[in-house]
């Protein structure tokens, strides 16, 4: 990837993170205030219920107090106090009183608490309401809520008080009140826009919440009743309901209130957000790909200028010049590459100069070195010869024979020198062909058999270890086999005492590995370190052109040789070779 785009691709990212945190965070707190705005509201609404309730319980105990005082019911008291007194004939009467004072629930009750009239249910003449006389002054008691039984065997919710008329056998009851579970009666109820108000009772909704699903309403209801306490959820994503318990006399639980408040308006706002971000996010990423691509055009183009002069450095012209003239970073950076590739070229001539003393140098040591070798020889048997012959010429012919034959052997020896030197300065161009590198590797241990098992040295025990499916490679195969036999010859010269010799092949990252491993003497660091110099041998006798040979081949196919080795551990050589 290159830096132009990283610098684009920053800035885009930059952007839109951005614009994106903006969003979150104003979302968030728009959510946050919303939030409190809707418990507030919800908490004013179900304030405002209550009061209503108190209200209408108010309306109803003014009703209540009114129907006690009135002239129908001075009778019904008259007949209940007195001991003869039939209240029978009174057993319709509560219907017609509890319409024309607007009640739904209307009973009258003996001072022995048993029925005289029900308005709900005629049937419960009679029946006892021993409540009503746990509480000695019902003037100074509020409305409360009650459940009712209605001659459907269903029950009723309703919101009732209770007012005394005294007899002379007690007090008469009068028990009345007004209808809360249904839906006209909740609709009469004062709500704020988008505000719901509903009942459950007995695992039933009533009111109008038709628009929520009933089966969370439910589940939010019970979780109310469970905890007996007030609880709020967000049912639908556009619906919110706090779930409230109503307790009558006792505190006993008779039904659950939901009020419901919308929240439409939230998520109508952050639907805008969500547009309007997403509608900045693209224009900021338009405005930052095009400021992004300029700026990054004004710090790329002189880069990619020195970019360009370091590939020419790298391709061997160390005499380009960055033409840079910007006073900023880059302009400094441009100024010390041409004078860091200045002073390269001047360090590579003086490099070179050194480098070509020091090879001719060594070249001349080196050889100095290999032919006073077999000269000293040479010479010794001459002298010998002249010796001779002025002194025993007798056994000059003798000693003549002999010393030819040594001599034939030391020019024979030089002629050897020579011609490592000679092959190792016009190393040919490899011929390239499809070449398999197993086979090469019998041939070379097969080349080298008899030497292995040689009756006047030691044993060495070569192994293959080839790899069954290797593929070819394009090599010179007569160049590879002398790298092989360099690299086999090296391992013998290790092991002057036998060992074991492994000639190893397989495949690793794409590539065909050769490895040649022996169990000598192994080497230093150091002597790893300088090992394909040429002319640098660890022998006692060698010209230290063997491994130079062999990377020049390696090299020459666009491979890599490397070696691993400790002391006393034996060494390991490892080509590997494009396929």
């Amino acid at each position: 990837m290159s830096f132009r785009t990283k610098i684009i691709l920053a800035t885009t990212f930059t952007l839109v993170l951005t614009v994106w945190a903006v969003a979150w965070v104003v979302s968030a707190a728009i959510t946050r205030s919303f939030e409190e705005r809707d418990a507030r509201r919800t908490d004013a609404q179900v304030e405002q219920v209550r009061r209503e309730f108190a209200r209408r319980g108010e309306e109803i105990s003014r009703r209540v107090e009114s129907i006690a005082n009135s002239e129908d019911l001075q009778h019904v008291a008259a007949a209940a106090g007195d001991s003869g007194g039939d209240t029978a004939q009174y057993v319709g009467d509560a219907a017609g009183i509890a319409r024309d004072h607007g009640l739904d629930f209307l009973e009258i009750v003996a001072p022995n608490t048993g029925i005289i009239s029900s308005a709900q249910w005629f049937a419960r003449f009679g029946y006892k309401e021993p409540w009503l006389a746990t509480v000695a002054d019902w003037k100074s008691e509020a409305a409360f809520l009650k459940k009712e039984d209605l001659p459907d065997r269903t029950t009723a919710l309703g919101l009732e008080a209770v007012r005394t008329l005294p007899t002379a056998a007690g007090p008469l009851y009068v028990v009345g009140g007004q209808r809360l579970d249904t839906p006209a009666s909740l609709t009469t109820m004062p709500l704020g826009e988008g505000m719901d108000l509903c009942i459950v009772r007995d695992n039933e909704i009533v009111g109008d919440c038709s628009r929520n699903s009933a089966a969370p309403l439910l589940v939010l209801a019970r979780e109310a009743a469970r905890a007996n306490r007030e609880v709020r959820r967000i049912i639908t994503p556009d619906r919110s309901f706090s779930a409230i318990p109503l307790s009558g006399r006792d505190n006993s639980l008779l039904a659950v209130l939901l009020v419901g408040n919308s929240r439409a308006e939230l998520l109508s706002l952050k639907s805008f957000i969500r547009g309007t971000s997403l509608a900045v996010g693209c224009a900021g990423i338009l405005l930052g790909v095009g400021l992004s691509w300029w700026a990054a055009s004004r710090v790329t183009r002189p880069l990619q200028s020195l970019t360009g002069s370091v590939r020419q450095v790298a391709g061997g012209d160390w005499g380009v010049h960055a033409d840079i003239r910007s006073r900023d970073e880059v302009g400094q950076l441009a100024n010390d590459f041409n004078t860091m590739t200045r002073q390269l070229v001047e360090q590579k001539q003086r490099i070179i100069q050194t480098e070509r003393v020091a090879a001719w140098r060594e070249l001349a040591r080196r050889l100095a070195h290999e032919l006073k070798n077999p000269l000293f020889p040479l010479q010794i048997t001459i002298e010998n010869l002249q010796r001779v012959r002025e002194r025993s010429p007798e056994q000059f012919e003798d000693v003549f024979l002999e010393s030819t034959a040594a001599l034939l052997a030391e020019l024979d020896n030089l002629k050897t020198i020579i011609g490592r030197f000679s092959d190792f300065a016009k190393m040919p161009a490899p011929q390239l062909e499809m070449v398999d590198v197993n086979e090469i590797a019998r041939d070379v241990v097969r080349l080298f058999a008899a030497q292995f098992v040689a009756p006047d040295k030691p044993p060495i025990a070569a192994r293959l270890d080839l790899a069954s499916d290797l593929p070819k490679v394009n090599a010179d195969p007569e160049q590879l086999r002398r790298a092989l036999r360099n690299l086999v010859l090296n391992a013998m010269d290790a092991m002057p005492n036998g060992g074991d010799l492994t000639i190893r092949t397989h495949v690793v990252d794409g590539r065909v590995a050769i490895e040649v491993a022996d169990s000598g003497e192994g080497l230093t660091k150091e002597e790893c370190e300088r090992l394909f110099t040429p002319y640098y041998t660890t022998k006692r006798h060698g010209t230290g052109l063997g491994l130079a040979i062999v990377q020049s081949v390696v090299a020459d196919h666009h491979g890599s040789i490397a070696v691993e080795s400790e002391p006393a551990k034996g060494t390991i050589f490892r080509i590997e070779l494009n396929l």
